[in-house]
């Protein structure tokens, strides 16, 4: 088993503070800004907070279907959070879990700039390949980007 890494810096013309609650209120927001994507989030257990866990359901029939995620950690004073998939398909027939550290900075022109670390737990190295991380990249990226623009077009939203 090895830990495949990825880091990303993406940024935003939304407050680092809306930002955050936006993302924290994803079972809520992803499903309405995302419905091609992300058929529904179900709170599982717990209010939302450290220890929440929720089941993403995914649309469009692709090898995504569903996935659990765990709150591991959340920081509203800092602005990070780290939480944890697992028990999904995709690329999660291939790994354990996937482990994502956040944090949201002021980017200095009103906007801000959204960090996160993905580490992926596969359980054979030979096994993904990267045209899988690359999908899974690419797929988080564009929730990212429909989220950032709904925000946008609604900027009393989270304020």
């Amino acid at each position: 088993m090895g830990v495949l890494r990825v880091e990303k810096e993406v940024p935003s013309a939304v407050a680092p503070s809306r930002l955050f609650k936006a993302l924290n209120d994803s079972h809520n927001l992803l499903p309405k800004t995302a419905p091609q994507t992300i058929k529904s989030i179900d709170i599982l257990q717990g209010d939302g907070g450290v220890g929440t866990i929720k089941l993403l359901k995914f649309a469009g029939g692709g090898d995504y279907q569903q996935t659990k995620q765990r709150i591991d950690a959340l920081d509203e004073a800092n602005l990070t959070g780290k939480y944890t998939t697992y028990e999904g398909d995709g690329i999660l027939k291939l790994a354990e879990k996937s482990v994502y550290d956040i944090k949201i900075v002021d980017s200095g022109n009103g906007g801000s700039i959204f960090k996160f670390v993905a580490e992926i737990h596969v359980n054979d190295d030979k096994l993904v390949n990267e045209g899988y991380i690359k999908e899974s990249e690419e797929q988080g990226l564009g929730l990212f980007k429909l989220l950032d623009a709904y925000l946008l077009a609604n900027p009393n939203l989270y304020a």
